[in-house]
């Protein structure tokens, strides 16, 4: 999925943007119900906590979108003939 919001020009900065809005749009709602509705504010603070909790899923996605951008920029960068591998086996764990 994220391969293909890639693909499709959906960058990290603008999943990180939403975040961001995500976290004023929490605090903008609160404040909204809190004065407007009679409910109190126990509903103001089901309504923050609603809209607060896309935040950690927009930095989530921005994360692995950042993770295609910069796999996609080491694949600019060298050449396929270029690939390095390597014979050296690393341990698992540490000393075994």
């Amino acid at each position: 999925m994220i391969s293909t919001l890639h693909r499709m020009g959906l960058r990290s900065n603008v999943m990180y943007g939403a975040a961001f809005g995500s976290i004023g749009m929490s605090i903008v709602s609160w404040i909204i119900s809190n004065k407007f509705e009679a409910a109190g504010v126990e509903r103001a603070d089901r309504w923050a906590l609603f809209v607060g909790e896309w935040a950690p899923t927009f930095f989530a996605m921005g994360i692995a979108l950042r993770m295609e951008e910069i796999a996609e920029e080491k694949g600019r960068e060298a050449p396929e003939w270029q690939e390095q591998t390597s014979d050296i086996r690393r341990p698992t764990r540490a000393g075994v």
